[in-house]
């Protein structure tokens, strides 16, 4: 499956008995690593209490397609993902809404400071 930078997928993480499994949404935050990883932010609807490094993410942040459940990025646990780990495509955000979160995950992190 294509996957660019911007887009939310659905992956599927095993855990370590290899034996079970849980399917979480990702944003595919920097998409040219090599071996066919991406960086991702995790995405949960968990969004009754919200930190100050997580946003919310909104229908109108998105260029096509959408989340079922109003949800939130989770911007200060990044992590590398394998592309083959991705189940499904659930659609892509705006540039707008993107280089929003670009610039809140810069924030948490301190980038080019």
């Amino acid at each position: 499956m294509e996957i660019k930078t911007v887009d939310i997928v659905l992956c599927e993480f095993y855990f370590s008995d290899l034996k079970t499994s849980k399917k979480r949404p990702v944003l595919v935050f920097k998409d040219n690593l090599p071996y066919d990883d991406f960086v991702g932010i995790p995405i949960s609807s968990q969004i009754r209490q919200l930190h100050s490094d997580e946003s919310t993410l909104e229908a109108v942040d998105f260029i096509e397609g959408g989340i079922p459940k109003t949800s939130k990025l989770m911007l200060r646990k990044p992590f590398v993902v394998s592309k083959t780990a991705v189940i499904k495509k659930y659609g892509s955000l705006n540039q707008d809404a993107f280089k929003r979160y670009q610039q809140l995950f810069c924030q948490y992190f301190h980038c080019g400071k």
